[in-house]
């Protein structure tokens, strides 16, 4: 009798022509991000130093410098999240736990599918209408966060919904079962089961913000001083209503005004914490993961 295990199957041509294409593809991929890193390496590391780092631009000192870029791009990644957060979580629990499957659920569903595939400008041009003009905002960091808010807002929806379903529900009907409330089940169990995929939407959900540069040309501005402490440390609130770009917008005022070596430095570090971000994400999902286990 002939054996047709599949161990002892001879491969086709077009078996190792497809498994060849996937590695040149996958070459590829690794070739082009070494080339981009590589290239922007090597225009921006001779610009970087700790005085471009701790300065701000003035003319008076002779100082090119980021840190007030940096410090705005601080100011908008806590807010953002501090807003996004509650707000994505709290929807996907409902969606999730609280509301019954029918017409309402798959409303939002596609609705927060539609807002992530949204082009961010049109984010921003609303931003700027309804936050700027509508709500008096004006250029400020708050109007930034809040247009960011709805930028993110699908991603952390989506990804918590995902992990929420990951857990099993044997979970759920134990919980409940020993007599405990459903608020009570979704805050001691289901919140922890599911943190790893959370926390790997939040950190996703900073690296958009870090990256992102149309919505906020509209709606943050490009200011780049530090803030003001004042005799009790008001001046970092009141900073929050006043204008800030952040690195990706000084990015491109940079290269709009053919600074090429400071828009190539100011790359660099973005690439630099765009890297940090994605090792923590992987850092935090294995460590979360492990933790689960018994």
């Amino acid at each position: 009798m002939q054996n047709k295990s599949l161990y002892k199957k001879k491969p086709r041509p077009l078996d190792w022509f497809i498994h060849g294409l996937i590695y040149i593809c996958a070459s590829l991929s690794i070739i082009i991000l070494a080339c981009i890193v590589t290239y922007v390496g090597y225009r921006g590391i001779s610009s970087i130093s700790w005085n471009f780092i701790t300065t701000v631009p003035s003319a008076i000192k002779g100082t090119v410098g980021i840190a007030g870029n940096i410090i705005n791009t601080l100011y908008i990644i806590i807010l953002t999240l501090l807003i996004a957060i509650p707000l994505g979580v709290g929807a996907a629990i409902y969606l999730n736990e609280y509301a019954k499957p029918g017409r309402v659920v798959r409303l939002i569903e596609f609705t927060t599918e539609t807002l992530s595939g949204i082009p961010s400008i049109i984010f921003g041009l609303f931003g700027y209408v309804f936050f700027g003009v509508t709500l008096k905002l004006g250029y400020s960091i708050l109007t930034g966060g809040l247009t960011l808010t709805l930028i993110i807002l699908p991603l952390i929806t989506r990804n918590t919904q995902e992990a929420l379903k990951t857990v099993p529900d044997s979970y759920r009907k134990g919980a409940l079962g020993i007599g405990a409330s459903k608020w009570y089940m979704i805050r001691t169990i289901l919140l922890p089961s599911a943190m790893p995929g959370i926390v790997t939407g939040i950190v996703l959900s900073v690296g958009r913000i870090v990256g992102e540069s149309a919505a906020l040309l509209f709606t943050a501005g490009s200011g780049y001083l530090l803030p003001k402490l004042g005799d009790y440390g008001e001046g970092l609130f009141k900073k929050i209503l006043q204008p800030g770009g952040t690195l990706t917008i000084e990015l491109y005022l940079s290269m709009e005004k053919a600074k090429y070596d400071t828009a190539f430095a100011i790359a660099l570090i973005l690439l630099i914490i765009v890297f940090g971000i994605n090792l923590l994400t992987k850092y935090l999902s294995n460590k979360l993961n492990l933790d689960k286990r018994p």
